[in-house]
């Protein structure tokens, strides 16, 4: 039961979204052999103004050493 949770700043066509969840979806049933109808795919939109505070802060800065991906930036 993949749950994948995309942040990222606004400005991505909804074809661009649609793309990325399609892509990210088959990712995960190319590497962990996941159901295709057990993965769900968010895709939330956080203005540039507010990614210390939503996003860096609470999800990023806390976990680094959980994290598979390291952000090449600090802040």
């Amino acid at each position: 039961m993949p749950h994948v949770i995309i942040k990222l700043y606004p400005g991505r066509t909804e074809e661009q979204k649609r793309a990325m969840a399609n892509a990210v979806s088959e990712a995960i049933v190319q590497s962990i052999g996941a159901d295709p109808k057990t993965i769900s795919v968010a895709i939330e939109e956080v203005p540039p103004s507010e990614w210390k505070e939503k996003v860096y802060d609470p999800e990023i800065a806390p976990q680094l050493d959980a994290l598979w991906i390291k952000p090449g930036y600090t802040m």
